[in-house]
């Protein structure tokens, strides 16, 4: 069995902790682990370490393998899949069986199970029990998708209408249904035959792609008629489109596999708060708070250093969400609504940055953290993993004056190389070419100044970089 998990959406439905340059899949939200993490935990069992793939885009690629690694130290970086951009998860599935077929690391015999890498589930060894079934029911030609038993009248879901019943918790689907208003919802519950739509896939390569073949042929032909190098190029313009509208509400052969674990697409503060341990107020407490005759609410304050207090008084069924730079306060019946705040910020001139990044900013080497800018100046805490090294480099409008506060940094500025080391400060002109590195084997841990009439981070000019970015 092939394991294909799909790490390159860009939610923002829990804003402000989920920002497009670090969606929800990367925040830390369960015991100092992601949901990408605790999906790897859940597939690489299932499939093994070498036949867990995950697809991406170029942006996240060195997200995913920090993160992957974190966890399995010798994941590896060939099972990384890259797509030139962003195109729903119909053609980003063809193109990475596309990749593993032509790279023979699958066959079209292969069980593939496709699953999002933002979902939560429970418990972890919810695949590998019924790993049997899902190869047996995939390998006679059926595409399976997992439905979730409804506990309460959701309306941010799918639902799948449950059709006539193959065997265990088998049953053709007789229809998926968008997501329903509350009344309907309630019918849905109330029914018993409808359950929830979880997103997760599992088919062998041979049936996904006569299907897909079969309803959605531009796809089919953009990828699998072409090399592969041809179906790079032709990638982006290709229809964005689901696998659900590409094929699954369209195919004879769909089932669905009635699974018997919780599970969550952690679409809205409301949902996550539903997975979090509580106190005795029934609130879910994350970070530097204090809270006061506040009950059945979420209040999280997500300053990785903790610098700030969130007090609540009074409250009750609300969501306090505070970042270094964004604070949210809802109530956690509107926290579905989220997304539309957040596209109404996106058109706004001066608030589309703070849907577009995030405080921190994560680089193959490493990671900044801003910490104050005005007028001709900036402050960023940097720090560089172990063997990291910045970009040959230089700048044009700005300065910078570099403080180590831990570890040793190895530069090179105009034709001088040396060491700084802890307590220890360098400065770096403006149009001087230099680096950075980290020779050490703890992290790198620097304060950066900037000074100058434009600060903007695409004034750099590489000369040479050793993740391929110049």
């Amino acid at each position: 069995m092939k394991s294909l998990i799909l790490a390159g959406g860009s939610g923002t439905r829990l804003f402000p902790l989920s920002r497009k340059n670090f969606p929800k899949q990367f925040v830390r939200l369960f015991d100092n682990k992601n949901l990408f993490q605790l999906t790897l935990e859940r597939l690489i069992p299932l499939s093994g370490l070498n036949d867990t793939f995950i697809q991406t885009n170029e942006k996240y690629k060195f997200i995913v393998l920090d993160n992957a690694k974190d966890i399995y130290e010798n994941f590896p970086e060939n099972n990384i899949l890259l797509e030139p951009c962003s195109r729903n998860t119909a053609p980003a599935i063809a193109l990475a069986i596309k990749t593993l077929l032509d790279e023979g690391k699958a066959t079209e015999d292969d069980v593939f199970i496709i699953a999002p890498s933002d979902h939560y589930i429970t418990p972890k060894d919810a695949f590998l029990t019924i790993k049997d079934l899902i190869v047996k029911i995939a390998k006679e030609g059926f595409i399976i998708t997992f439905g979730i038993a409804p506990d309460r009248p959701e309306t941010g879901y799918g639902y799948i209408k449950v059709g006539k019943k193959l065997e265990e918790n088998i049953f053709k689907v007789e229809k998926f249904v968008e997501k329903p208003d509350l009344q309907t919802a309630l019918k849905y519950l109330e029914n018993g035959n409808y359950l929830w739509n979880s997103g997760i896939f599992a088919f062998t390569a041979k049936t996904f792609m006569e299907e897909l073949k079969k309803y959605t042929p531009e796809i089919y032909t953009g990828i699998f008629e072409k090399t592969l190098d041809e179906a790079v190029d032709n990638f982006c313009s290709l229809p964005d489109i689901s696998i659900d509208y590409a094929i699954m509400e369209k195919t004879k052969k769909a089932v669905v596999l009635k699974a018997n674990f919780k599970w969550s697409d952690i679409g809205s503060w409301g949902a996550l708060y539903t997975f979090l341990p509580k106190d005795e107020n029934q609130n879910a407490l994350y970070g530097n708070t204090y809270t006061k005759e506040t009950k059945n609410s979420i209040i999280f304050e997500a300053d990785e250093n903790h610098n700030r207090l969130i007090v609540t008084l009074g409250l009750e069924d609300v969501v306090v969400a505070g970042t270094r730079d964004v604070t949210l306060v809802t109530t956690k019946e509107n926290s579905q609504k989220i997304k539309e705040i957040v596209k109404e910020l996106e058109k706004h001139p001066k608030y589309k940055k703070y849907v577009e990044s995030s405080p921190t900013d994560y680089r193959p080497w490493g990671s900044f953290t801003l910490l104050e800018e005005g007028k001709r100046y900036k402050i960023k805490r940097l720090e560089v993993k172990p063997g990291g090294r910045l970009s040959y480099q230089m700048h044009y409008h700005r300065s910078e004056h570099w403080i180590v506060v831990q570890g040793t940094a190895k530069v090179k500025i105009g034709d001088k190389e040396f060491f700084v080391h802890e307590n220890e400060s360098v400065y770096v002109p403006k149009t001087t070419p230099h680096y950075l590195e980290n020779p050490g084997k703890v992290p790198l841990i620097l304060i950066e100044v900037q000074v100058g009439e434009y600060l903007g981070e695409d004034d750099i000019v590489r000369f040479n970089d050793i993740y391929g970015r110049a």
